[in-house]
């Protein structure tokens, strides 16, 4: 596994204005935090700031150059890393005493990065592999993001990401979405001089005045209806538990011997609390993501076992739009559109718009979509 890795980062807008900035932790510097310089070699360790809100001592925009350039830079291996790109604007990055690093919000109106365009992609570059995604967990962006991994041993690795005008698509698509069912999926919709700029996960609701409560507590009802009366439902835990089988009892789901209470919308749509909160047992652990990732794609009724295929994901509503249009409108169909979106069958195609490789020669992070 090299200590470094070469990343590409290619220009596919048609502005001459894009930047690349790399935050993460540096693993060979005794995990600090860092951010990749502009010169895209060097790396910036930010010094605890005199006061909240602080600006960084360096400009650590990493220019993308005009259409159809492409800029390479050089990473050590790092923890936690993410590689954000921005179009027209720069972001602007703070220091909170610490150091802690102050990242752009799309949930706070007052952030300085409020409304620029601008998105993500995720990594870890570490002793064992490169893994890599495009996350849409918090949101969707204006600008898309597509990967490419190129390997010393295998075949290379692609995720698509999305179309240049998926994002006027998804709107609209809410917007339907919202006549027809009257609940708040257009609010998840932030513009900027009357068009998209980016799209929220409903997950974050709340940040635009879009709440959700009660909208899956019906089909948990039922869920719970057909495990009472149906105990042939099985959950691959994938691990060293192997496959157990799930029922409901004196109103409680049973997976094994780990027993459940009803999740809410919330605990289906952040998957990390109520009976979704991780703990010391292995085997709960392991089942917790297969069971979060059948409600939040509402397949549980669709199947007897999980995980189970993508034909079986947002066939019936309530279900996650969101996590829905998010698949329908990348050009692979791959895309991490909420916390346990990498779940699947043993046999089953990767549904979170993922690379992954442990001898990486070349990582190119392309933005703008297909030309």
């Amino acid at each position: 596994m090299p200590n470094s890795l070469q990343i590409a980062l290619q220009n596919n807008t048609n502005s001459e204005q894009v930047f690349a900035y790399v935050t993460g932790i540096a693993i060979q510097h005794d995990g600090q935090r860092c951010i990749l310089k502009a010169d895209g070699k060097g790396l910036y360790f930010p010094q605890n700031p005199p006061e909240i809100l602080s600006p960084l001592a360096e400009d650590c925009a990493i220019p993308l150059g005009r259409p159809g350039n492409t800029v390479t830079i050089e990473i050590p291996q790092m923890a936690g890393g993410r590689i954000w790109i921005s179009r027209d604007s720069k972001l602007t990055f703070l220091l909170n005493p610490g150091p802690a690093l102050v990242e752009p919000s799309v949930l706070n109106p007052s952030d300085p990065n409020a409304s620029v365009d601008f998105g993500f992609c995720e990594f870890t570059l570490n002793d064992a592999q490169l893994y890599a995604n495009i996350s849409y967990v918090d949101f969707v962006p204006r600008l898309p993001i597509a990967l490419n991994l190129k390997t010393a041993n295998g075949p290379e690795q692609n995720v698509a990401g999305t179309a240049a005008d998926a994002l006027d698509q998804m709107a609209e698509a809410l917007r339907q979405q919202a006549g027809r069912d009257s609940r708040p999926w257009d609010k998840l919709i932030v513009l900027k001089d009357e068009k998209p700029l980016r799209i929220l996960n409903a997950t974050h609701g709340n940040a635009v005045g879009a709440s959700f409560e009660g909208y899956f507590e019906s089909y948990v009802e039922e869920v719970w209806a057909r495990l009472t009366q149906h105990p042939k439902v099985k959950v691959n835990t994938q691990a060293a538990p192997g496959i157990l089988h799930a029922k409901v009892k004196d109103g409680k789901l049973h997976v094994g011997d780990e027993e459940f209470d009803k999740p809410s919308t919330a605990d289906i749509l952040g998957c990390n609390s109520g009976p979704f909160t991780t703990g010391p047992s292995a085997t709960r652990n392991a089942i917790i993501p297969r069971l979060a990732a059948a409600l939040a794609r509402t397949a549980f009724l669709e199947s007897d076992d999980h995980p189970s295929h993508p034909q079986t994901f947002y066939r019936r509503d309530p279900t996650n739009h969101y996590a829905r249009l998010v698949h329908e409108h990348n050009l692979d169909g791959k895309g991490y559109a909420f916390a346990y979106d990498d779940v699947q069958p043993d046999d089953g195609d990767d549904q979170s718009g993922k690379v992954n490789a442990g001898d990486p020669v070349l990582f190119t992070v392309t933005v703008g979509g297909p030309r």
